[in-house]
This record gives C-alpha cells, sequence and structure tokens, in this order.
C-alpha cells in the first residue's frame, strides 16, 4: 500500500485508527481458550468487528513469538486472513528489528516477502546500513522509532549534543538521507503531546505511528492538535483499550463499539483539520 492508497482509505473510513493485535492468552476471554487456535480465534472475531472502523491493523510480534510455533502459526494465518479478507486495511508488523546489514536484509526479506506486509517498525539505533535493506522494497514502509511514549524514553532520546539538538532529533534529521515521506514513517508516543510540534518541524509531511492513546493516557485531541497534517499524516494505535474492553463473551461486540466511539472522534477532527 503506497502512501495514496492509504490516504484514499483514511478518507473512505474518515478514520485514522490502527487496531493493535498484541493478543495474551492470559487475558482473552476464557471460553475461547477451548478453541484449537485461541489466538487466531480471538484476532479474527476482533479484526471481523473492527473493520469497518479502522484502516489498519498491528500485531506485535512479542505476544505470537511467546508462544513459539504455535503464535507463529497464529501470526502468520491472522495476516493471510487479514490479506484474504481485508485488502485495503494497512498491514503492519511490531516487529521493532534493527542490526546489521546482512541480519537487517534478512529481517526485510521475512516480512516484506515471506509474510508480504505494509510496513515493520525499525530500531535505528545502529545507524543507516541497518535501516537501508528495508527500503529496497517498493511500497514497503519502514516505521521508524523516534519519541517513544515510555517511561525510559528519556534515557536516551530526550539527551542532547553540544549544539542542543535532542537525540530523537538527530534520527529525524539522519533518516531523513535514508528515506522519505513515500516509504518512512515515525513512532511517536502519543504521551509526548506537544513535542509533536517540533517533530513535525523536521519532517512535516511524514507519516506518524502514535502509540500510547487510550489506556496509556495520550490524548487523541492533543495528537491532532500538535501532529496533524493537511494529509492527516497519523496512524494512531489503540490496543487494550479495544481489544480487552470486555472478558466476556460479547468481547467483539464491545470491541467494535470502543473502535467506532474513536473513530468518529476521528472524523471529526479529520473535518477540522484536514483537507482531504
Amino acid at each position: 500500500m503506497n502512501r495514496q492508497d492509504l490516504i484514499k482509505e483514511i478518507k473512505i473510513k474518515q478514520s485514522f485508527l490502527c487496531v493493535g493485535l498484541d493478543t495474551d492468552l492470559k487475558k482473552v476471554p476464557p471460553h475461547l481458550l477451548k478453541d484449537d487456535d485461541p489466538i487466531f480465534k480471538f484476532n479474527k472475531e476482533i479484526i471481523d468487528a473492527t473493520a469497518p472502523y479502522c484502516v489498519a491493523y498491528k500485531p506485535n510480534l512479542a505476544f505470537y513469538e511467546a508462544f513459539g510455533v504455535k503464535g507463529m502459526i497464529a501470526f502468520e494465518k491472522t495476516i493471510k486472513y487479514l490479506k484474504d479478507n481485508y485488502p485495503h486495511h494497512f498491514i503492519i508488523a511490531d516487529a521493532k528489528r534493527g542490526d546489521i546489514g546482512n541480519t537487517s536484509a534478512m529481517y526485510a526479506r521475512t516480512f516484506f516477502e515471506e509474510y508480504n506486509i505494509d510496513a515493520l517498525t525499525v530500531a535505528p539505533y545502529m545507524g543507516e546500513d541497518s535501516i537501508t535493506p528495508f527500503l529496497t522494497y517498493k511500497d514497503k514502509w519502514v516505521i521508524l522509532l523516534a519519541l517513544t511514549s515510555n517511561k525510559g524514553s528519556h534515557d536516551f532520546q530526550m539527551t542532547e549534543n553540544k549544539n542542543g539538538t535532542r537525540l530523537f532529533e538527530e534520527v529525524l534529521y539522519k533518516s531523513k538521507v535514508w528515506g522519505n515521506k513515500e516509504n518512512m514513517m515515525y513512532v511517536v508516543g502519543a504521551t509526548q503531546g506537544q513535542m509533536f510540534e517540533d517533530i513535525r518541524k523536521i519532517v512535516p509531511d511524514s507519516f506518524l505511528l502514535v502509540p500510547g492513546v487510550g489506556a496509556q493516557g495520550g490524548s487523541l485531541n492533543e495528537v491532532c492538535k500538535y501532529g496533524m497534517t493537511k494529509e492527516c499524516g497519523l496512524l494512531v494505535n489503540s490496543s487494550r483499550g479495544i481489544i480487552y474492553a470486555s472478558n466476556g463473551e460479547d468481547f467483539a461486540t464491545v470491541a467494535a463499539q470502543k473502535a467506532h466511539e474513536i473513530q468518529i472522534e476521528m472524523a471529526k477532527e479529520l473535518n477540522t483539520r484536514c483537507v482531504l
């Protein structure tokens, strides 16, 4: 999915919601545990319920790798189900890969060839040769970690060099040499609030993947106020606030209600701030 395809879907759906598929068997409704593949069963029902209200899904690899081969089979089945039934939804693998060049090339082959997903989260710490192998694929996206929503983000990301430039800003400046708004997005946590203004000074037109709205306390209104562009420029992720809104047999119905509530808010923001 290229940039214009994504913008088109945002316009059609009046939504820039990404549903995070962080599927934990300790949290799924107990009745699903009787199924042969409870992870995939949970994902399928969540997807079917929320698809009208979102434009993207983001399975977090840690939640699948934790269950070994069975977990990765469930991940693969989830990707196939999305591609077969919801081909216009953007698929992000939240894997935070990044290693020396030949290793990154294998990660790129895994996610862009074997699984054929649209985007992959990538850690920039090892520099250019750890990132560029992912950028050789047409209509595929690198989503680079920039300014995250966790408490420890300030340990490194906010440190300043002698010129007063913070590390996350260095990442933004440098990455613009490697990629562009057509193939690179950035992870920016919703809890960073007004920091979006500083980020937009460096990457004014790039899409931002924004976790942290909902369960982590981020404000959708603040994210839009400081981070939205005329073409939207945002994918806002919600995981726990949607998929675990109910632990009963009505979990999918309640998930749909929560996703719809967010979509309604997003439609208002789009109509106020965007020219789509």
